[in-house]
């Protein structure tokens, strides 16, 4: 088989999983998880059959789709060095938790509708990695979205899980829009969305690039990634199942905003990445602090994903402006690269942690708050074991966990290029280690402080596999660069890395960070704890942390107060001259003559006194001339 045909598969196969089971399998849950956990193996395996026969060279083939007057929009691949990555990030990752849901999802009675869900999602992630062109991203973009509010809302009976996943899909209508903007605006600029001609145009004429466009682009970043201010859906998205958490929330959708960016690096003046820049940074220093205000398992680690999505986008933005300053093509790469290496990190780490947790969770009987577990490094060892890694990688403690390979090159771009947003950073990294702290030496550590805690007992083989899996993906493995397939190395290796005393020097401040971090949440919150001491000491400031510093109750505020009379008003503007008048003409005014003149009927002898006197008042003016 060709590549071009093995990237077919690769698409297709989980295609062909969600039709079979929507048409033939709904009902019969257990052939539908083999079926789907079936495509998601072979998208694996192919996936990383591709990248090794591929070597270093880059693939794109494209093909007529639609022809719409002179618009034409194409179908077709483009696999390069990014695009492999994210594929192998998607696929590999993917597939365990595929593998992690026939355990978790054994009991549920709608299986075959939440694997054919799972299905369609990883084939409309897989359109986002290999599309060559706007348009075919935009419409797989889409169907993320799609697919996204199918799972998000699984427990639709539930009102909570029902209202997140309208929320989810309202809030990122409102960044597509913007995102569709800019693409029919990149049309019209420069006559082409294909990926390969317009980085061959802007890299050679960067005079071209809009900045308008570039932030129009950016809105699509912001509801996919969750960024400020389009952040809001994400916690809520909790309501759906954990592996759906894991694989949407933490790996794969959130993660689209950013591939997209690096996807589309050269398109963005000095300008749009100031922006890009602090929304990241913002972003992460906001979530970091808000997750320490949640008890819910889940929310922290929601709050914990919009943080380290924040240092993503925030190191695409100085490292790619410094490139831009420098007129450094390897500037560029340099922070496309620490971006994806993050990426890559944390989806292992933040998935292992997600599939950690609905292990708790499906062990402590769908027990959510950390407040009612504890000792459960006794009753559940192997989970306690690979969630500690995790918690170990996302801290960024040196040489140990994945997140310090990823988060070094951050911190240090950062340094190098712009001190406030490394200031934030920092910050936000040692507020990662304490809340990450706090979470684990509650729910582990100390005596159970529920039945159902007492109850727990380790999960069975298929979701602890998984955990063993990811949990050695996010040790220094993942830092070793060298163990990568040889068309990822190229990427990975503009890696920004400190050298001699800078390197001693971004150990030491990564090791002080993640210390002060830990060992901030082991002083003041203590191991097995049952009521959060913050609260406590400042129930106000836990609180408002536990609000989300109150963007929600805004957002609804202006919903209510400004959004739906305005929209009132405009509805009856419409019916008044645009249905009214513009639509039915004469007979329209007539309508609203009779209307009105039937108005003036109120059966009341006051009211037509009233009007006798306006008559005689319009006669005369009529007999005086003045009309």
């Amino acid at each position: 088989m060709s590549l071009g045909q093995i990237l077919s598969v690769i698409l297709l196969a989980p295609l062909a999983s969600a039709l079979l089971t929507i048409i033939f399998f709904r009902r019969r849950g257990k052939t539908a998880a083999v079926l789907s956990v079936g495509a998601a193996g072979v998208v694996m395996l192919s996936s990383l059959y591709a990248i090794y026969l591929s070597g270093v060279e880059t693939l794109q083939v494209s093909r007529e789709w639609i022809t719409l007057g002179g618009v034409t929009i194409s179908v077709g691949f483009l696999f390069n060095q990014l695009s492999a990555l994210m594929l192998f990030v998607v696929s590999f990752v993917g597939f365990w938790i595929h593998l992690f849901s026939v355990g978790y999802m054994a009991e549920d009675k709608a299986q075959g509708r939440y694997f054919g869900g799972l299905s369609f999602f990883l084939f409309s992630m897989l359109g986002i990695v290999l599309a060559d062109n706007l348009f075919m991203l935009f419409i797989f973009w889409e169907l993320v979205g799609f697919s996204s509010y199918l799972l998000i809302g699984h427990y639709f009976e539930k009102n909570s899980a029902a209202e997140a996943a309208k929320k989810a899909f309202i809030v990122n209508r409102v960044g597509d829009f913007g995102f569709l903007i800019g693409i029919i605006w990149c049309y019209w600029h420069y006559g082409t969305v294909n990926l390969t001609e317009l980085q061959a145009l802007l890299v050679v004429n960067p005079n071209l690039l809009v900045t308008g466009m570039g932030l129009c682009l950016l809105c699509g970043v912001l509801g996919k990634s969750a960024q400020m201010p389009l952040h809001i859906w994400l916690p809520d998205a909790m309501e759906g199942p954990t592996p759906v958490s894991a694989l949407i929330h933490a790996a794969t959708m959130v993660a689209a905003g950013v591939y997209f960016l690096c996807r589309v690096f050269f398109m963005f003046t000095p300008e749009v990445l100031t922006v890009i820049a602090w929304v990241g940074a913002i972003t992460a220093i906001f979530s970091a602090f808000s997750a320490l205000g949640q008890n819910d398992i889940k929310r922290i680690l929601a709050f914990s994903t919009l943080s380290q999505l924040g240092f993503m986008v925030a190191v695409f933005g100085v490292g790619t402006q410094a490139g831009l300053a420098e007129h450094s093509h390897f500037g560029l790469l340099a922070g496309v690269a620490a971006a994806m290496f993050h990426l890559t990190t944390h989806a292992f780490f933040k998935a292992l942690l997600f599939l950690g947790s609905g292990s708790i969770i499906n062990a402590c009987h769908h027990e959510q708050d950390i407040f009612k577990m504890g000792g459960l490094y006794r009753r559940m060892p192997l989970t306690f074991v690979f969630f500690t890694i995790g918690v170990i990688a996302i801290s960024g403690i040196p040489w140990i966990g994945a997140g310090f390979w990823s988060k070094d090159p951050i911190l240090y771009l950062a340094l190098k290029s712009n001190r406030a947003i490394y200031g934030i950073l920092a910050f936000s990294a040692i507020l990662t280690a304490l809340y990450m702290g706090r979470l684990w030496l509650i729910a582990f550590f100390g005596e159970a402080k529920s039945d159902s805690a007492e109850k727990a007992k380790e999960s069975s083989f298929v979701m602890v596999l998984p955990l063993a899996v990811l949990g050695l993906g996010s040790t220094f493995i993942m830092g070793m660069v060298q163990l990568y397939p040889s068309m990822v190395q190229p990427l990975l290796e503009q890696l920004p890395v400190a050298h001699g005393a800078d390197h001693t020097m971004m150990v030491v401040i990564s090791a002080g960070l993640a210390l002060v971090g830990l060992g901030g949440a082991f002083f003041y919150y203590k191991p097995g704890a049952s009521e959060d001491r913050l609260n406590q000491s400042f129930p106000k400031v836990f609180a408002f942390l536990k609000a989300r510093l109150y963007f929600d109750e805004i957002y609804e505020w202006y919903i209510e107060k400004i959004q739906q009379p305005a929209a009132e008003l405009l509805g009856f503007l419409d019916q008044l001259f645009i249905s009214g008048l513009m639509v039915r003409g004469t007979a329209g005014l007539t309508g609203l003559v009779g209307i009105f003149v039937r108005a003036t009927h109120v059966g009341s002898l006051h009211g037509y006194v009233y009007w006798f006197f306006a008559g005689l008042v319009l006669f005369w003016a009529l007999a005086a001339g003045w009309f």
